[in-house]
């Protein structure tokens, strides 16, 4: 009997390639939901906002839906030009899904956090799964707040929530939405639409990445993952490679010599310093096998040639 999945928020940067995966497989129907509509509408895809509760409940109950994946965001940087919008967001999106889970209009939920919940106390290296936290955007205060909530709703209610701590995610598919690690996607798509790229980060500052196939993998994975194999009910850590402005500079320059990368640092610098470097998640490893198949290098050549 085949599944029925909702993606809230499937026009979007990780929403867009998690639909092309699910609708891969014989055994989900799928149906695609957004504030935009960009894709075809015979593809199953509906006009919602994803703080409009009484339209979501209505869906998911015509729909029959077994599993929700709720993508839905404002990104670190957008969400520091409008805080109450991103909190509303952020918040009370995932607590009316919740809520339905409870009341049992679905089986599954999976909601995605972000290294944006750690903060400048945090361990910047190898940074664990359970550490000082003290998030320092609005970004990062809801999807601690999220992961607590997440947590609650499980031991409390039994709600089968899943999550995952994205670090930045780099993809060619779609625009980036307005996160603090955007520069890695557009200095590859201005390397190859112009031969050079101006860095609103500085050129040696770290941060993890994962190319999204990897993430994608993850995600189903986790999804996929028998019940009782998973351990962490607020959000997994996540990692892949650890790059910076100027390391991708080097690794575009194996394809396109002559790129040229400059700087003009603005307030998204102060974000990025106050995340980590890279993210240990050794409990992903081991409760459902994460395993990232691209590092830095293969990720740049993959973008180029998509891009190309």
């Amino acid at each position: 009997m085949s599944s029925k999945v909702l993606v809230i928020g499937s026009e979007g940067q990780i929403g867009t390639e998690l639909c092309l995966e699910l609708e891969k497989r014989d055994d989900i129907v799928l149906y695609r939901a957004d504030i935009r509509l960009l894709t075809n509408s015979e593809r199953r895809l509906y006009r919602l906002d994803a703080t409009d509760q009484r339209s979501i409940k209505q869906l998911i109950s015509e729909l029959q839906i077994d599993e929700v994946y709720l993508m839905a965001a404002l990104l670190s940087a957008k969400g520091e030009e409008n805080p109450k919008l991103a909190w509303d967001l952020n918040m009370n999106s995932l607590l009316h899904l919740l809520d339905l889970a409870k009341e049992g209009l679905y089986k599954k939920l999976f909601w995605p956090s972000s290294i944006a919940v750690f903060g400048p106390d945090s361990p910047k290296v190898d940074t664990p799964q359970n550490t000082t936290i003290n998030p320092s955007t609005v970004y990062g205060i809801s999807k601690r707040s999220g992961e607590f909530w997440c947590n609650y709703y499980f031991h409390k209610y039994g709600v089968d929530v899943r999550s995952i701590r994205y670090p930045g995610l780099i993809s060619h598919a779609t625009e980036p939405g307005g996160g603090t690690t955007d520069y890695s996607v557009a200095i590859v798509k201005e390397a190859v639409k112009k031969g050079n790229y101006i860095s609103y980060l500085k050129g040696d500052t770290i941060l993890p990445m994962l190319f999204m196939p990897d993430a994608i993998k993850a995600t189903l994975a986790l999804m996929n993952a028998p019940k009782e194999s998973i351990t962490i009910r607020t959000s997994y850590n996540l990692g892949g490679f650890e790059t910076s402005p100027e390391l991708m500079a080097r690794s575009i320059r194996r394809f396109i010599p002559e790129f040229e990368i400059t700087y003009s640092v603005d307030f998204r610098q102060d974000i990025a310093d106050s995340w980590p470097q890279s993210i240990n998640d050794e409990n992903a490893v081991k409760d459902w096998g994460f395993k990232a198949e691209y590092d830095l290098d293969q990720t740049v050549e993959a973008m180029i040639e998509a891009l190309r």
